[in-house]
């Protein structure tokens, strides 16, 4: 079953490549976002990311269960972390394991694509100097709003932003 996850913790890559291990598989395919020091020009001390925990987690399981049906692979993970990361740190870590290295290399671009895109994690840049800043902020009501999720929002502010712990 493709696997996706948020994570409060380290992403271990070496643990996850392992998951997918098959012996079926001549194409192991991996991607690492990590936190660098400069985005836009700025300099960047961290990243900070809060996802929309439940809502994250369905729209991740219909990207990994849309790259089994479009790609002949094996296996796939994909591991968001949310939380505050350090410069190096690993922010979003993508495997897939398929026969062949076409369908490996197509769905590992596609879902982290598709993760970029759909899946409501927001980020914050803390930069060296100046104040940290929302990357692309959408609110959480946008949020519910566009995956058809009425009243499943924190009744927070109209730019609060819906942490999984419920912050």
């Amino acid at each position: 079953m493709p696997a996706f996850r948020i994570s409060f913790g380290r992403i271990d890559p070496e643990v996850l490549s392992r998951e997918l291990a098959d012996d079926r598989a001549g194409g192991f395919v991996s991607f690492e976002g990590r936190v660098r020091s400069r985005t836009g020009g700025r300099k960047i001390r961290a990243l900070e990311y809060e996802a929309y925990g439940e809502l994250a987690a369905k729209e991740g399981r219909r990207i990994m269960s849309e790259a089994r049906r479009r790609f002949a692979i094996r296996g796939a993970a994909c591991v968001h972390r949310v939380g505050r990361l350090r410069l190096g740190e690993i922010a979003v870590w993508v495997g897939v394991a398929a026969e062949h290295r076409d369908a490996a290399f197509g769905a590992c671009r596609y879902i982290i694509d598709q993760v970029k895109a759909r899946v409501p994690i927001w980020k914050k840049e803390h930069p060296a100097a100046g104040p940290s800043r929302w990357v692309k902020p959408v609110s959480a009501a946008e949020t519910s709003a566009a995956f058809g999720e009425k009243g499943k929002t924190c009744g927070c502010s109209q730019s609060a932003r819906v942490h999984p712990r419920g912050r």
